[in-house]
This record gives structure tokens, sequence and C-alpha cells, in this order.
């Protein structure tokens, strides 16, 4: 069920109560999460039974209720576990699941058909290749990346038939949602499983000047309303599950206030926001200031909380947490209803009651004629109007009585609350649905033969020559930020089709990347080239609607955690290689190895791509690409990338993944090569480190530990 609203105002619900005082302050939506699968896995989230009851207390109100399901599933998981997590409230009336993990997407698609599927933030969809091909796969609504800008969400509104969802209130996040391995690779609690550790509110230092880099100031866009509306968003998302049921219905409320004052009065009207709202919004919780984010700019320091919490500390005010419990948390939202009671001796009592779009009428206990005191209408009153703690309130009661009737105070009592339980029954029941029985597993591919091949991803210009004269390699990787036409043909050229070429499309792919690959794809698709690595949704789309009959090679940044993921987007977009998942460990990624795959086996792993650049916001911008680093309290240095090319930053781990000693665990997963990423290193480590994994992988050396610095990342460990 949509919202009632020309907009939809979505609240953030952590518990039960934040989901009703969400309802009581004005919100047409609420999302919330479960006890399995959401991106907020510390927030009080409800259990199947309370869940059933928030979905019928939604609808009693004529308001829509979205579980967040936007984590990325295990094998086992996806298999044993979701299927019985929703089955229960698809058949009470779910209105839609929040998705990030494309295996999730693809089992809802087939068991439960008429449940809507937002596609979550954590998707990174920037543009409109990504939201169409979600619409194509079956997606309802689009939740788009913060980043985007006003004009970017009119383009996708243009081009696409979708709903768009956009945050307009609450935290921010450091990095593109979805491309984020900082908590997890930090200390194991990963954002991609709702445990995100926010590593990013703490303070770093870059030469030698210790700030809040990657803290970002919290969203409120109360004064842009309209903007956002006409630009395309339909509907208008609150930040803030994990917080309390105050800060909720506070600013819910508030929004609803101008929202429905420029809904009613339209374009014309000249709308303005008090200032006692936005010191409202202030004091309800604030880290020192707000930014409006990324609608009407890429980027600036202004975003950031550079110096910690700058700024005017938030009121403790009493007397404002006080309106707020009074009025949206102590009080019950009610519905109107309007009906008659009908009293006559010798025939059963009647009650008739009308909500907004039901009707029933309930016949009662037969009524008598009266020995000595007859009902009169103000006692048959009396007790048909109370209603107590049920969602309705009367707008108008009509009683008819013949003056010599007699009922039991209780038989009223037990007409009424049959009433009640039958017209909350018959409103509910158009969203109930029926399941069918989930078969077994999907089946999946073979293995091919583990051949070793050994594929090598370069980030400098200067690794080339290196690379392609050396014995052992099958394939390199050339990464689109360093490598321009001009250079990839003269690589081409000197590479006598003695290796695979692979071109790695951007990170990131917005409008001004789409701009520039559709400058050069016929040249760059006659090029020689071998095929692409793409990193995105946006990608897949892109190279599928130019008809790319290349091989297309998917990154881990497009995430295959399960096989009906794989499966999925394989079906969708005839990808033929897949990049093996980061934060699995190595019994996890035995199962996902089938069909052609490649696993990560040294390199520094991106833990953020940012909008943000740390160049301009620590001095200015240079427009030229470079490497700062950054340090945390226990001294690790983080490489950060300036990728000017494409305007975007990517922060990498302090240390290299390294798997060298481990080949025999490689080889129980079995994939069909393994890949070395070569981003910070100097020419002569990355040509040694080569040596190693080829000697060590197609000659048969045994190394027992690795010659250089490392980590294991999550091989051993996983995650939760």
């Amino acid at each position: 069920m949509a919202g009632i609203h020309q907009a939809e105002l979505l609240a953030p619900a952590g518990s039960y109560e934040s989901m009703t005082a969400a309802i009581c302050a004005g919100a047409d939506a609420v999302y919330l999460g479960g006890q399995l699968f959401g991106a907020r896995a510390y927030a009080q989230n409800l259990d199947t039974e309370q869940l059933k009851r928030a979905i019928d207390y939604v609808h009693l109100h004529r308001r829509s209720l979205y579980l967040t399901v936007n984590t990325l599933l295990k094998e086992k998981e996806l298999e044993e576990k979701l299927y019985h997590y929703i089955k229960p409230l698809y058949e009470q009336g779910l209105d839609a699941v929040i998705v990030q993990d494309m295996g999730v997407f693809a089992l809802i698609r087939e068991y439960f058909p008429d449940l809507p599927i937002h596609a979550s933030t954590q998707m990174t969809v920037t543009g409109a290749y990504g939201a169409r091909m979600l619409k194509e796969m079956g997606a309802k609504r689009v939740v788009l990346a913060r980043e985007v800008s006003l004009k970017e969400i009119a383009g996708i509104k243009d081009q696409v038939e979708i709903e768009l969802e956009g945050f307009i209130h609450g935290a921010l996040c450091y990095c593109y949602s979805g491309q984020c391995l900082f908590s997890s690779i930090a200390g194991g609690r990963s954002g991609n499983r709702g445990r995100c550790a926010q590593p990013c509110r703490l303070p770093y230092t870059c030469e030698g000047k210790q700030q809040y880099f990657l803290s970002p100031r919290d969203l409120c866009t109360i004064q842009m309303l309209p903007d956002l509306i006409e630009a395309g968003i339909y509907s208008l998302k609150i930040e803030g599950r994990m917080k309390k049921p105050e800060y909720t219905a506070g600013v819910v409320s508030i929004y609803r206030k101008y929202l429905d004052n420029y809904l009613l009065n339209g374009k014309g009207y000249r709308y303005q926001v008090k200032e006692e709202d936005k010191r409202a919004l202030f004091d309800i919780y604030n880290r020192g200031s707000f930014t409006e984010g990324y609608y009407n700019k890429y980027n600036g320091k202004d975003m950031i909380f550079l110096k910690g919490r700058e700024g005017e500390e938030p009121r403790k005010t009493e007397e404002l947490f006080n309106q707020i419990q009074k009025a949206y948390i102590e009080t019950e939202k009610k519905e109107l209803i309007s009906g008659a009671v009908i009293i006559k001796s010798g025939q059963p009592a009647i009650i008739i009651i009308k909500s907004e779009k039901r009707q029933i009428q309930l016949e009662g206990a037969p009524v008598m004629e009266a020995e000595k005191h007859p009902l009169d209408k103000e006692k048959i009153r009396k007790q048909i109007e109370k209603l107590g703690n049920t969602p309705f309130e009367w707008k108008d009661l009509t009683v008819e009585t013949d003056n010599k009737s007699f009922l039991p105070v209780t038989a009223l009592n037990e007409l009424r609350r049959m009433a009640i339980e039958k017209l909350s029954e018959e409103i509910v029941l158009p969203y109930k649905r029926v399941t069918r029985p989930m078969k077994g597993r999907i089946e999946t591919e073979e293995s091919p033969i583990f051949s070793y091949r050994l594929h090598v991803y370069l980030e400098k210009q200067e690794y080339v020559d290196t690379f392609l004269g050396m014995e052992g390699i099958d394939a390199l990787y050339l990464d689109s930020c360093v490598f321009d036409l001009k250079e990839l043909k003269q690589i081409v050229e000197k590479n006598k089709k003695k290796k695979e070429l692979i071109y790695v499309l951007p990170h990131i792919f917005r409008k001004k990347e789409a701009e520039w690959l559709d400058a050069i794809y016929e040249k760059l698709y006659s090029s020689g080239i071998d095929g692409f690595l793409v990193k995105n949704y946006e990608e897949l789309q892109y190279l599928k609607e130019k008809g790319c009959s290349l091989p297309v090679r998917c990154d881990y940044t497009i995430y295959t955690y399960n096989n009906r993921a794989k499966q999925f987007l394989k079906e969708y977009n005839q990808a033929e290689w897949f990049t093996l998942p980061v934060e699995l460990k190595k019994g996890e990624l035995q199962g996902l190895a089938r069909g052609f795959s490649e696993l990560l086996a040294y390199g520094r792993v991106p833990m953020m791509v940012s909008a943000q650049c740390l160049q301009k916001n620590r001095k200015n911008c240079t427009k030229k690409a470079g490497t700062l680093t950054l340090l945390d309290r226990y001294s690790n240095e983080f490489p950060v990338k300036n990728q000017c090319k494409f305007c975007y930053n990517k922060i990498y781990n302090c240390k290299p993944l390294s798997l060298l000693s481990k080949k025999e665990e490689v080889k129980e997963i079995a994939p069909s090569a393994i890949r070395l990423d070569f981003t910070t290193e100097t020419v002569k480590e990355a040509k040694e480190i080569t040596r190693c994994f080829v000697d060590a992988y197609k000659e048969g050396v045994i190394y027992e530990k690795e010659p250089w610095d490392f980590t294991r990342g999550h091989f051993n460990r996983g995650i939760e």
C-alpha cells in the first residue's frame, strides 16, 4: 500500500514504541527490522509476533510497513532461514521488503511474488542504468545512493518509471553505502551484515594534523522539501532506527507539518520554515550542525566534522521532549468511525459501523422487553462509546430504541467488542496472502578444473611493461582510473595476444562516468581488449544495453554471498566470471566457486569509496591524482588515493591481504583463478610478489609463510 499522500513520509522504527510514535506523528510508512537480516542488528528489533501485530496496526491506520532485509546472506541462511522468516509476514500483509542481496531478491520474487521489493541504498544505485536494471528485475522502488544530486535524480525520474526514495534527515555515511568494508576489515563487524562499528566517527591523522576527516555532519533538508519532490523523489526517508521514539516522533511531526503545507498549496506557495522548527530539529538530536548533503553539491569540507563536535550543542529541552512524549508516545492514534446501534425488544441487538472504506453489521443477543427499567438512549450510548484502547474513536453514533427494551450491560459490551473486532478484521483482510511451498536449493554449475590461472590487477602505469613480459600471468586488469584509450591501444599492441587484457570500469558510475564511456565506447570495444571488469550494477546494465558481446566479469563489489545471487545475475546480465567475496571465510567460499570465479589472493582491499576528497578537505583541490596517508589511533597507515579522473577517493587497508602460503586451502575452495591486486606497491615489490605466487601456485614451491607484512583478512575468521 502506498502512502495516502502525494509523497510518502517514511520513518525509522527501532522498536514497537518507535513505530507507533511515528504513525501517531504523521508518517505514511515505517521501516523496521526483525530478528534476522536487518542492517541495524543492535536496534530493538521486533520478533515475528510483534511484526505481525505491527503490520495489522499500520493497516488499521491506512499506513504501510516495510521490513529491512538489507544485509548480505550466506548460502545456508538464504536457503534454510529466509523463506521461513518471510512467510508469516508475507501472509500477514507485509507491504514491502528492503533488499541489498540479489539472492534475497531472487528468492522473494520466486516465492513471494506479490511482495514489493525496494532496492536498498546498499545497492549503490547512482543513475538510470541501475534503476532500469532493478525495475526490469522486478523492483518497485529504488532507494538512491545519498550522493546523487537533484539534477541526477531528475534525470533518473525522466528515464525510468520507478518509485524513487531519498534520505531527507539523519546521519550520513562517509562512504558510498554498500561499498564500506572499514568496520568489517578493521574490527570484524561488517556493515554489510548490519554490525557497523562506525570507525568513521573516530579522529585520524593526515600529514601531522589530527581531525575527524571521515565524519560527516547530519543531514537536514527541511528547507528544500519542495526541491526534492519536484526532482522526482516520492518517498522521503528519515534515518535513525537506532534512535529513541522521541527522536522519531519529533522529527516526523515537523517534516509532516511542512510537507503538508507544500502539498496543499503547491508550487506557488511561498515555502518558509520557521526558526523555532529548525531549532527543534536541532535540539531533538544533532552532533553540532546540519548539512543539506549532496543534493546541491558534489562534496566539500563544510559537510564534514573535521574538528569533531562543531558549533552549538543541542539544548536539553525537557519541555520539548515532554511535548513529544505527550502528543505522540503517550497518546494513541485513533481512526474515526460512524455507526448506529438498534435496540428494540423482540429482535436481536444490531450494530452498524462504518470506517472510511469498510462497513460491518452485526447482530447480538435478543432484546427483551423491560419489566421495570427500560434502557434509554444515553445508557446505550455510554456503553457503546467505550472504545478504550482500540484504534478507533467515534465521530458520530446514532442510537435507536423503542424505550421499552432491556439488554444486560454485558451483552451491550459484547456487541461493541465483537463489532470492533470484526471491523478490524475486515480492514486488514485485503492485505492477507497465501504462500507457495519452497522447493529445494537451486541447481548450481559444476566447477571447472582448478588450473591455477593467475590474474593481475594494475593501478599504476609503470607496472605495465614488467607484467606484459612476465611468464605465468594469464590476464591483466587495467584500471580505467589510470589507463585511457590511447594507452590501452598501446598496451594491446605490445601484448600481441599473449595475455588476456581486461578493462576495469570505474568503482562508481554516475552521469559523468556514463558520458565518458559513451564518448569512447565504440573505440574501446574494438580496441582489442578481451573483456570488462565491472564494479556496480550501473555498468552491468550499461554493457547489456550496448549489446556488448565481450566477456563481462563482476568484481567482489557486486556481492555474491550465495549461489542464488550469482545465478540471478548471470541469467539477467550474462556475466561470465565472478570475484569471490572478500568478507567470507574459506569454508563459506567453497560452495560459491562453481562456474568461473576468481579469488583475491593478494592486495590492499579498498575499505571505503567516497565522493568526499581528503586532499580537498585537508587543503584544496589540485585536480591531480595522488596518494595521502591516514593514521589511526594505533598508528596503522591507510593509503588514500584521489581518483581525480572520476572524482572519488579510495581508502585502502593498512596491510595487503595475502594467501601465498595457503595454496592447499585455496585449492579446496577451487576457484578458476587467483588474483593479485597492485595499488601502492613499487614495481620491484609487485614483481617480487608476483614471482612468489607464480612459484607457489604454478611451480609447486612451498612457502611456509609470507616474506612480507600481510593480513589474512577474513579468510580464517570471516564475519558474523
